[in-house]
């Protein structure tokens, strides 16, 4: 039977997502779900949650609880990231240092200052469990749901070309959602093509019955209503002519435009410190769901729109489906830098992932996430050869930092990061003294 195991499995209400994904399908009643987490509480909570959604299901999952991640991953046939490195703590200092140097972030788990050190902090971890697979589950796929999604798969691919992996994300599909809401169409009548980077992909063609639907996006964007729901994407598509992928919240931070200033934050309506209030409501969700799984309460349950689980059935079944994956650009974006990560269409099936080339972004988009690919791979080669200047490169690089700090000031707050994130630097960032002068 499918053995399938979740690493980080303590992001209960995630976990219990996809496993209700999973065991919708038939063909993967029965299967083995092997959970692991370093927190036995968290982990005993995801244990409760998984046995209830088999049992709902009807699903006859053997559900095994592993504090050891080797004993999870013994002959799994895929292998589900979900972790968080450093949890809520950390994420407060990504937050709370670049603001006492008046940097604003939104999100910062993916790109900007924050994405930056919290990959820092993740690739280690990604190494660690890709050596673990090629050890001891050599032919299983990795599902990774973890951000910064494209500096960690870059780091994968790039140090364990061997182990076969896939970045997945929902900013495509919650996209095209959002356009077929703006447009007025139904979601199933909407043809889309995109790509580009994770949280910067391009829906480059929208179409309904051969009509071309930008036009009427356009339109739309008029309504103050709906220009009201994402206002930062509008404009960059009224600048750059496409609508990007991932939310308003996330682009403000990924671009220099509406973060510089206080009347351009107001203006646009950019959440500062999102995601500490996100990561605060998660901690409350986690101790909800687990008073509720003790009191024997039950949960609502519908399918997501993760692609997780149509991987899963696909390469069991056969059954053929096209998903949006990160992966390596081998001549799939051909105005992208070779072996960066791409985000693009691939199609799955029992043979197993083929990621489709793409051709050419028009220019202007290439040149928005030409330097971001820069920094991911100034943050993957500081990690990978430990290498402390390059650290301080990829924030001096960065689109956001420059546009409110000197150069003295990154860093100097680059340095105070490198610090109080401590022993969970790689350990040649962590080690050597960088020869940038402070």
């Amino acid at each position: 039977m499918t053995r399938i195991a979740f690493v980080g499995a303590g992001s209960v209400v995630f976990t219990k997502n996809l496993l209700t994904d999973i065991l919708s399908f038939p063909e993967l009643h029965g299967a083995t779900i092997a959970l692991h987490d370093i927190g036995p509480e968290r982990l005993e909570t995801a244990g409760m949650m998984a046995r209830w959604t088999s049992k709902q299901l009807d699903a006859g999952a053997q559900v095994e609880e592993h504090l050891d991640r080797r004993a999870a991953l013994e002959g799994a046939d895929f292998v589900i990231n979900a972790v968080q490195i450093g949890m809520h703590e950390s994420t407060l200092l990504d937050f709370e240092i670049p603001r006492k140097y008046g940097l604003k972030q939104t999100i910062a788990d993916t790109l900007s200052v924050g994405g930056i050190f919290r990959g820092l902090r993740t690739i280690p971890f990604m190494q660690e469990l890709a050596s673990d697979m090629r050890e001891v589950c050599p032919e299983a796929l990795l599902l990774n749901y973890t951000n910064p999604m494209s500096m960690l798969m870059w780091a994968t691919y790039e140090s364990h070309p061997e182990v076969r992996s896939v970045g997945l994300c929902h900013s495509v599909q919650f996209t095209a959602r959002e356009i077929a809401s703006y447009i007025g169409v139904p979601l199933e009548k909407l043809i889309y093509e995109c790509f580009g980077i994770n949280h910067i992909a391009w829906m480059t063609r929208l179409e309904v019955d051969g009509e071309d639907m930008y036009p009427r996006l356009f339109e739309a964007m008029e309504n103050p209503e709906i220009y009201a729901k994402d206002k930062v994407r509008f404009e960059l598509m009224r600048t750059l002519g496409y609508f990007v992928t991932e939310s308003s919240e996330h682009n403000a931070e990924y671009t220099p435009y509406f973060l510089r200033r206080d009347d351009l934050i107001e203006q646009h309506d950019v959440p500062v410190d999102e995601y500490i209030r996100r990561s605060e409501d998660n901690l409350e969700k986690y101790a909800e769901t687990r008073r509720r799984l003790l009191a024997g309460e039950s949960f609502p349950m519908k399918r997501s729109v993760e692609y997780g689980s149509l991987i899963i059935h696909s390469q069991v079944t056969g059954d053929q489906r096209l998903i949006w994956g990160n992966v390596r650009n081998t001549g799939l974006v051909t105005n992208l830098p070779e072996n960066c990560c791409v985000e693009v269409p691939v199609v799955v099936d029992k043979s197993g992932l083929r990621p489709c080339h793409v051709g050419a972004l028009p220019p202007q988009l290439a040149a928005t996430c030409l330097p971001h690919v820069s920094v991911q791979e100034l943050v993957v080669r500081a990690a990978l050869e430990g290498n402390r200047d390059y650290v301080h490169h990829a924030v001096a690089l960065d689109r956001l930092a420059p546009t409110v700090l000197s150069l003295e000031e990154m860093r100097v707050m680059t340095e105070e990061l490198l610090d109080a994130h401590g022993d969970a630097m790689p350990e040649g960032v962590r080690r050597s003294r960088s020869a940038v002068a402070v």
